[in-house]
């Protein structure tokens, strides 16, 4: 079972499904070219694209235009369905910084036909993820720097208090169209400044607070 490491625990967290917010940063949403009025939507990649802190990733087939997304990682410890907000962070075992590697050209030209999102966002090895971070008590922090570089290049910058959905109204909404399961990580949303990768660039997040994200992208196999 593919599984993530737990900052300062020999044990690791398993994961069942990971699912992913798309816009919930408005600068982000802008410079998509999308309606940042419209309510942010969930959709999924498989485990198995989970690569930890320090992997290569091979430069994936079928893209000219490979990017990253640095993300903040809820990890579920407690299931549930219909979670009331004020209840959320009870749901969250840790979090995490993840980046969310997308085949945007093939993304683009799927949301232009009305096709559905997958063969951009969910491919091998496109769910990086640093170690999980358990919550103190229940407390879910609600703001944070994030950041994103190429080789040693800043290329986003933001907080998580800009998201426009937070964590626990995200925990929520989703927990009305799944049931949650202890296992489950989700994605957050990433802000602007998503750009493209090639070969040998090292590609580094940092959620100030949570933990760094470090990924290497190599030749295609």
């Amino acid at each position: 079972m593919v599984s993530v490491a737990i900052q300062g625990e020999d044990k690791r967290f398993p994961v069942r499904r990971i699912y992913c917010v798309g816009r919930n940063y408005a600068e982000h949403i802008r410079e998509m070219g999308a309606d940042e009025r419209e309510n942010p939507f969930f959709f999924q990649k498989p485990a198995d694209a989970i690569v930890e802190d320090g992997a290569a990733v091979a430069y994936p087939p079928f893209t000219k235009d490979f990017q990253y997304e640095i993300e903040l990682v809820l990890a579920i410890g407690k299931g549930g369905v219909e979670i009331a907000v004020e209840d959320a962070a009870n749901h969250i075992f840790g979090i995490a910084a993840g980046i969310d590697l997308t085949r945007r050209d093939v993304q683009i030209q799927a949301r232009k036909t009305g096709r559905p999102w997958e063969i951009g966002k969910s491919f091998d090895a496109s769910a990086p993820i640093g170690a999980i971070v358990p919550l103190k008590e229940g407390f879910l922090p609600d703001k944070g720097a994030l950041s994103l570089r190429v080789n040693d290049e800043i290329r986003q910058k933001a907080d998580i208090s800009d998201m426009i959905w937070n964590s626990a109204e995200i925990v929520s909404q989703l927990s009305r169209q799944y049931a949650l399961v202890a296992g489950d990580l989700i994605y957050t949303g990433t802000p602007a400044g998503v750009g493209p990768v090639v070969p040998g660039d090292e590609v580094v997040g940092e959620i100030k607070g949570v933990g760094t994200i470090r990924v290497t992208i190599t030749d295609p196999r």
